[in-house]
């Protein structure tokens, strides 16, 4: 079995060609995921109104995670960590670090607030900050994972395997 060969730069794709470093492309995408989420949440409380009564918008909330977290799959599977195969077992430990940031976000947020007696919107900010550093190397080090060995120095950076073809986004 041949070792599989190290991509291109323009093999890469679109977003490597204007940022090189892995960190920056991974806050790109989510900040664009951060927008992405928020229309969503816009759109699923727009569309559903009040039609299930006073907390509507925790269903609007739930169903804009889903579509948010399936978004920022795609995102970060295809322009940051650039991996192929294990698709469901990724998009699993994927979402396993994203609660894992909600369940974060839900014990900080009001420490920061009530305890620390820091205002909401700045403690959101700092908490978010938190957990985009600690979702990096969640899904460096876990949900898109790959076996070193079988990888060239190359594709260690870029993130890359094509060992097997179960799955493809």
């Amino acid at each position: 079995m041949t070792e599989p060969r190290a991509r291109t730069s323009s093999e890469l794709g679109p977003l490597f060609r204007l940022v090189r470093d892995q960190r920056v492309a991974f806050l790109i995408v989510g900040m664009i995921n951060t927008v992405l989420g928020t229309l969503y949440f816009i759109l699923f409380q727009t569309i559903l109104g009040q039609r299930f009564g006073t907390f509507t918008y925790m269903l609007s909330l739930g169903l804009a995670h889903i579509a948010a977290v399936l978004c920022a799959f795609v995102l970060h599977r295809r322009f940051v960590f650039r991996v192929r195969g294990h698709l469901w077992l990724d998009l699993g430990r994927f979402e396993l670090v994203n609660l894992g940031a909600l369940a974060f976000n839900a014990i900080a947020l009001p420490f920061a607030v009530q305890i620390l007696g820091f205002a909401p919107i700045p403690a959101q900010l700092a908490v978010t900050a938190v957990t985009a550093l600690v979702s990096y190397f969640g899904h460096r080090d876990f949900s898109f994972r790959r076996a070193r060995a079988s990888q060239s120095p190359s594709q260690q950076v870029a993130g890359d395997e094509t060992d097997d073809q179960d799955g493809d986004l």
